[in-house]
């Protein structure tokens, strides 16, 4: 699953004037801005450089989520799925047009950012077009790589490895950030007749699809909330101490994304586990807190 050392070809440095490439950075940082307020407040901590680099990185993949999430015949968005790839090659290739790809092909040259990460996360895109169900965590698992996963494996460049275990704890990472989000977001797919959990731990806590259309929350659903939390969990314990194979001016954003993060398992709890009617968030004064005393200890 690794895509760091699959760069297909290097990404070819891009021909835009100066000031024309600092409005495509700024059209993506304010992407960020508007889509995650978590994501965007842990970058501000990065040097400048790697802030709007990773902010191209965003950009491209929210762009991609965006198209995934569209109203409209699933043919259509599977080709603006494909245009959206034609738009990357040609990044790669120095005919980057759309302000996005001016920025993100900056970035890639800058900083090796890997092609094929990129491609993966297409391939999982299209998967949230064609497939809304998971038989098992296993399938879950790989769904989770190709749409989070590889986020991790494309910033990580940008954020600076020290070896190539930085890269496994991206893996990680970007695993434990999509459970989350499966989890806060339960009600809201299940509105788009998408179920993330998957079907044999539904069955294993005796909680059906009827039960989540409807949606219930009772001792069966609190108990299959419960235990993916917990997974999550361990997944953000696990990966926590492999940030110090990050460059050092790196690791406090990363961090503090990673607790920001986690801290929505404790928004669902605090809310008993509703994420039909309720959206689990946290709160800004809650973030600020956690940056101070985050920047206390390091």
């Amino acid at each position: 699953m690794l895509g760091h050392n699959a760069a297909l070809a290097a990404p070819s440095a891009t021909t835009a004037p100066a000031p024309a490439l600092d409005a495509c950075y700024r059209r993506c940082g304010e992407i960020a801005r508007v889509h995650s307020k978590s994501f965007y407040l842990s970058s501000r901590f990065l040097p400048f450089a790697k802030r709007r680099a990773v902010w191209a990185v965003y950009a491209f993949c929210r762009t991609a989520d965006d198209i995934v999430d569209r109203d409209g015949d699933p043919d259509e968005r599977l080709a603006a799925i494909d245009a959206w790839e034609t738009e990357l090659r040609a990044a790669y290739a120095g005919r980057a047009v759309n302000p996005i790809f001016l920025a993100f092909a900056d970035a890639a040259a800058r900083y090796d950012v890997p092609l094929q990460a990129a491609l993966d996360l297409l391939r999982g895109a299209r998967m949230d077009v064609t497939i809304s169900r998971y038989a098992t965590y296993g399938d879950l698992r790989a769904y989770c790589y190709l749409v989070a996963s590889t986020v991790g494996v494309l910033v990580t460049p940008i954020l600076g490895a020290l070896d190539d275990a930085a890269f496994h704890d991206a893996i990680a990472l970007g695993h434990a950030m999509q459970i989350t989000n499966i989890l806060r977001d339960v009600g809201e797919d299940a509105r788009m007749n998408r179920i993330y959990l998957p079907a044999a731990d539904m069955h294993r806590f005796g909680y059906t699809e009827a039960d989540l259309f409807r949606g219930t929350v009772d001792e069966r659903f609190v108990a299959l909330m419960q235990f993916q939390i917990e997974r999550a969990r361990q997944l953000y314990r696990e990966v926590e101490p492999g940030i110090a194979r990050l460059q050092p001016e790196s690791r406090y954003a990363v961090r503090l994304a990673l607790h920001l993060y986690r801290d929505i398992l404790a928004a669902i709890e605090a809310n008993r586990y509703d994420v039909f009617t309720k959206r689990a968030y946290v709160p800004l004064q809650a973030k600020i807190l956690t940056a101070l005393t985050l920047s206390f200890w390091r």
